[in-house]
């Protein structure tokens, strides 16, 4: 009869069997049912909701993303982006739209930088959109908790289909349906306000005629 294995080795050995069967059931079997179920049921989300036009991808619909002319001197890291008139424009961000460091500002309300980032936003936009800064939406102001935020408010879309029209020479009434046409309810029928998503609008206001 053998010499039975000391308890140590037996307990190492009972811990690697727990480790194997559990890494092939959730590092393998559990990923691969999620991603087909995902893949059947959700095939677009599951791929990054990517957005195409003319046969390119342009972006995703869960991301945002600037609409800047292109930089006068592209080595020179200091040069301000000036945003392109042609397109509605987003929300600020604090990372300024990088994909792989979503985050806010971590300012606060009694921030002296943000309440001059506020007010220089306000002017700056008024000015650009050829409105009254009283009348400047609030997400036209202020960054989104992710800094990666899609959508823009309907007041704030509105505010902007006066320039848009001009000037891409459509007419003011056709790029306001399409406004209506992005413009997402509420989450779940009660969560949040209407939105409009800026990266799929600015594709469809590319493509009008």
């Amino acid at each position: 009869m053998s010499k039975p294995l000391p308890t140590t080795i037996r307990t190492h050995f009972t811990a690697l069997r727990a480790l194997l069967v559990l890494t092939v059931i959730l590092g393998i079997a559990y990923p691969l049912l999620i991603t087909g179920i995902s893949q059947v049921a959700f095939s677009d989300k599951a791929n990054g909701s990517i957005v195409s036009a003319d046969g390119k991808q342009i972006g995703s619909s869960l991301l945002g993303q600037n609409y800047n002319l292109p930089k006068k001197n592209p080595d020179d890291p200091k040069e301000d982006p000036v945003p392109d008139p042609k397109f509605f424009q987003p929300r600020p961000s604090a990372n300024n739209y990088a994909g792989d460091n979503s985050g806010a500002s971590n300012l606060g309300p009694n921030s002296d930088d943000l309440l001059k980032a506020v007010n220089d936003r306000r002017a700056a936009v008024a000015a650009f959109d050829g409105v009254d800064p009283a009348s400047v939406p609030a997400d036209a102001l202020e960054a989104s908790g992710s800094g990666l935020d899609p959508h823009i408010s309907v007041d704030y879309a509105k505010e902007q289909v006066n320039r848009v029209a001009k000037e891409r020479n459509l007419s003011a009434d056709a790029v306001a349906k399409l406004v209506d046409k992005y413009t997402e309810g509420r989450s779940l029928g009660f969560l949040g306000q209407p939105g409009v998503n800026v990266v799929l609008l600015n594709r469809a206001v590319s493509e009008a005629k």
